[in-house]
């Protein structure tokens, strides 16, 4: 048979049949990433929280005062409600049960302008539908104060008819289901995350009642009832205490307003932080990503302080005005907005973008503040004291950001003089490695590949930016080369896209010096440079513990466990001697040794920083890193348990 290399390649029809449709929930099981965000632990809380919100839905609309979630043995979650229950009569248009259209069909809920609720955080329709598909199995049980009916489920399709299985008098919607190991990552649910957000639905919703169980068999069995009457000034008392932060002034400053068919709840308080936290919500959804209820209250704030300055001689005729980031240092707050056809972005809902709502936020934060102001003098001046201190620090690191640039022009090499730089220009394969003193800084520049790695060394005293301000890193001899060496700037002046290397790995010791090093840098990656955290450049390197050999054989463990692996490989069972080193240090290995184990990409380990949860992360960095010791203590002794190969 001849061929002909020349002859144009076939071409595969294309036309109607391949077109593909998919019916019912396969798209949801197809791409699931486009309902719930992620296939990873994120998108699988993600789930609870579809199901949870539906039940706040009833809350909200006056019918739900009681919630129930409980997380059960092989991966299972339970939530039950206290409200009217999922309609079970037939649906006029689809000819089935209303639960089965709503469990079975996307867009499918009461919240589209039927009557079923006013305000609803769950306004695509896709939430219950979604956990369905998602599930490998479902099962909903409803009581409308008469009969008991339940329907089950298998990844998405019905497993049997609505059918009555008794009697009761009580209304209620009781869900259970078991993600699909075939979609997660992985199914294992995390108790401190779900508590972390059914809590905050519990401040949110002023009077709800969410009891929380932990009832897996091969866990740590606990339950968490949470109920706030307080709403958010027992959200924003709740944070600064659980991270041990100080006041400025005593009243945590509350107003809440309707309009018609919209609400506007804001609740505030300074503390002596350098660190803002401001939560926004929008009909019990927390928008990550802010939106224009956010805007309107950061505008409305920084005019009010600017006013009130000017009146009060605080600032003088000439000066300039405070910036947005001057009167939200060391500020919590909590927004939450409630209103009809909320248009939010994507169905992971993290912006906000009803443009009405910037305006009554505005109106009423600068009112209301004002009233503050007015009655409050005392209190008026602590807060733009503290404004004023900071608009002077934020002058002064940029004069020091301007001095630092005009000396790095007028030198020869602006790069800092103990960095080792790599040839490769392209960030795509460029990486860094900071390192912790001259003896590791040594070894690594001996082993490393010059052509895409460089090293740079630390030395001096390290900041701990989480007690200090922006103006201080520009004079701290450990931060700045760091700063320059990676090139893209710091705080509001970040521009990612400068970033001269596209991995930036942390390396020290495997001791608690070197745990105690990579979370102050860490610390200031998240606080003065978290684009960078947020864009996937920061990496964790992972020396080894120990070297395990035999002769000429060598073997490299990165724990106890791996170490008597290896011993009892090399041993083969006999009465030989394994001679087994415990690296104190990487400076403890050669420049070869740390090639093979820690900085060669075929054969090392790094662990990528990945930022799922900004506020949780922002409350750790703060009980680890603040002035108080009592959280820090608290924090340790409650995580001790995932603590591994402690043997520093």
């Amino acid at each position: 048979m001849s061929s002909n290399s020349n002859a144009a390649p076939s071409k595969k029809a294309y036309n109607a049949e391949q077109i593909q449709v998919l019916e019912g929930l396969e798209a949801v099981r197809k791409r699931p990433g486009m309902y719930i965000g992620s296939t990873s632990t994120k998108g699988l809380h993600h789930l609870v929280y579809e199901i949870v919100d539906n039940s706040i839905d009833e809350a909200l609309a006056g019918f739900c005062n009681n919630i129930q979630v409980e997380l059960l043995d092989d991966d299972v979650v339970c939530v039950t409600d206290d409200g009217r229950g999922i309609p079970t009569d037939i649906h006029p248009k689809l000819k089935i049960p209303a639960v089965t259209v709503v469990f079975t069909v996307l867009h499918a809920g009461g919240k589209f302008g039927g009557g079923g609720y006013k305000v609803a955080g769950g306004l695509h329709g896709v939430g219950a539908s979604v956990v369905n598909a998602l599930s490998e199995w479902l099962t909903v049980e409803i009581c409308n104060g008469t009969n008991i009916y339940q329907q089950s489920f298998l990844r998405g399709k019905p497993a049997d008819d609505l059918h009555i299985i008794g009697k009761g008098d009580k209304t209620y919607t009781k869900i259970k289901f078991k993600p699909d190991n075939q979609i997660f990552e992985s199914t294992r649910f995390d108790y401190d995350v779900l508590l972390t957000r059914l809590r905050e639905q519990a401040f949110l919703n002023a009077g709800l009642k969410i009891t929380f169980c932990d009832n897996r068999t091969d866990g740590n069995a606990q339950t968490e009832t949470l109920h706030y009457e307080g709403g958010l000034v027992s959200f924003v008392d709740y944070i600064h205490k659980k991270r041990g932060l100080d006041c400025i002034h005593p009243d945590i400053i509350y107003f809440k307003k309707t309009y018609d068919d919209k609400s506007v709840e804001v609740a505030l308080q300074y503390n002596t932080s350098y660190n803002e936290l401001v939560l926004s919500f929008a009909n019990n959804i927390h928008t990550a990503e802010g939106g224009v209820h956010e805007a309107g209250f950061k505008s409305a704030l920084t005019r009010v302080f600017n006013d009130y300055a000017q009146k009060l001689n605080v600032l003088k005729e000439g000066e300039k005005g405070f910036a947005g980031e001057d009167v939200r240092e060391g500020l919590t707050a909590v927004i939450s907005v409630k209103l009809m056809d909320a248009q939010f972005e994507g169905q992971t809902k993290t912006k906000l973008g009803n443009s009405e709502i910037k305006k009554l936020v505005d109106t009423l934060t600068y009112e209301k503040l004002s009233e503050f102001f007015e009655e409050n003098p005392a209190q008026t001046r602590d807060v733009l004291e503290k404004a004023l201190n900071a608009s002077k620090a934020r002058e002064a690191a940029k004069r020091a950001r301007e001095l630092t640039r005009r000396k790095s022009m007028l030198e020869s090499a602006s790069l800092p003089g103990k960095l080792a730089d790599c040839s490769e220009r392209n960030n795509e394969y460029t990486e860094i490695y900071i390192v912790e003193g001259d003896s590791a800084g040594g070894s690594a520049k001996g082993g490393r590949d010059r052509t895409f790695q460089a090293i740079l060394p630390l030395w001096g005293k390290m900041l701990n930016v989480e007690k200090a301000r922006l103006d201080k890193v520009y004079s701290n001899e450990k931060l700045l080369p760091v700063v320059t060496s990676l090139g893209c700037g710091i705080g509001s002046d970040l521009d990612i896209s400068k970033i001269r290397y596209g991995k930036v790995i942390i390396m020290a010791d495997a001791d608690v010096d070197g745990s105690h090093i990579r979370t102050l840098l860490l610390t200031f990656f998240f606080r003065c440079m978290r684009p960078i955290i947020e864009h996937g450049h920061v990496y964790i390197a992972q020396p080894p513990l120990y070297k395990v050999s035999r002769g000429k054989k060598v073997k490299y463990a990165f724990s106890d466990a791996e170490r008597d692996e290896y011993i009892a490989e090399l041993s083969g069972g006999a009465d030989v001697k394994v001679d087994v080193q415990r690296y104190k240090g990487l400076g403890e290995m050669n420049s070869q040794e740390l090639w093979e184990t820690t900085m060669d990409p075929k054969t090392r380990t790094i662990l990528k920083v990945h930022l799922e949860d900004a506020q949780r992360a922002d409350e750790i960095f703060t009980i680890l890193m603040g002035d108080k010791v009592e959280p820090r203590k608290q924090f340790i002794e409650h995580n001790a348990r995932y603590v591994q190969n402690l043997d520093i």
